[in-house]
């Protein structure tokens, strides 16, 4: 599986708050003692900027961590440090984006919902494509969708990600490229769900009201029990992080719903190809 630097980075920062509450110590007192602003260890803690290994070295001693346990985050410190694919694409990547698709690159599982588009790990190139003009314009409109693209490797990678994901019939039914690229696009989504780590459900109109009308979502789960779940929402300009267990859980129990409320794998692939004949 691939060590996404970005996920090295939240497993630092996490670690840092914690030692540094174990060690009774404020952000004031713990940054005057690291030489640098409060501001700064502040953003280290939250993940929003990278530390480097020195540095984690001297927070370190600073909370009296040595040894074999202090030696293991230095080496997580360093593995941050790395660069990760999603990086060469920052022209076009926002960065709040980048966070995610970082995130994305190492996760064991992902539960998703969405109830206007095909999400982009499902996305044809043409389909992705017509997604981008609307909502972005033509600028970097190829290179867009080129790592559009280059995130679906997660879906055929040695180890591949467990994606569930559960469709608003309303993404079947609305029109984005044409009449081929629609009928291409589902044909696309019934083939990728043939794979052993695919699920893909169809929530149709007939379920009536649920509870993430309002929330599309993804529950990005990892293979180390040490990298705690995260829930991902997105708007046209921004994401946020839901890092809480409560959000976890909260999440999880509605898409468990969602699924109940769903077609089965079987009558949603069967779903898929009857509506990808309505686009002749």
């Amino acid at each position: 599986m691939t060590a996404s630097p970005t996920v090295r980075r939240r497993r630092i920062a996490r670690e840092l708050r914690q030692l540094r509450e174990r060690a009774a110590m404020t952000l004031d007192v713990a940054a005057r003692q690291l030489d640098m602003s409060k501001s700064n260890l502040s953003r280290i803690e939250n993940a929003q900027i990278g530390i480097k290994p020195r540095d984690v070295r001297a927070a370190l001693a600073l909370y009296q961590v040595t040894g074999a346990d202090a030696e293991a985050l230095i080496e997580i410190a360093r593995g941050a440090q790395q660069r990760g694919w999603w990086q060469s694409y920052s022209d076009v990547l926002p960065e709040w984006f980048e966070f995610y698709v970082g995130l994305e690159a190492e996760a064991a599982a992902l539960h998703t919902y969405e109830g206007e588009a095909v999400p982009g790990l499902l996305q044809t190139e043409a389909y992705a494509r017509e997604v981008f003009r609307h909502t972005a314009g033509e600028e970097g409109l190829e290179r867009k969708v080129a790592a559009r693209l280059r995130r679906q490797e997660v879906l055929h990678r040695d180890d591949p990600v467990q994606l569930s994901v559960v469709l608003n019939e309303a993404v079947l039914c609305r029109t984005v490229g044409g009449n081929s690229v629609m009928a291409d696009q589902l044909v696309h989504i019934a083939d990728v769900a043939q794979l052993p780590n695919v699920t893909v459900q169809v929530l149709p109109f007939s379920a009536g009201g649920h509870p993430a009308m309002s929330a599309p979502y993804v529950i990005l789960a990892f293979a180390d029990t040490a990298d705690a779940a995260v829930v991902y929402l997105e708007n046209l300009t921004t994401g946020l992080a839901l890092e809480g267990a409560e959000h976890v859980a909260g999440y999880s129990l509605v898409h468990e719903e969602l699924r109940r409320l769903a077609l089965d794998p079987g009558a949603s692939q069967a779903h898929l190809l009857a509506a990808s004949r309505n686009f002749p």
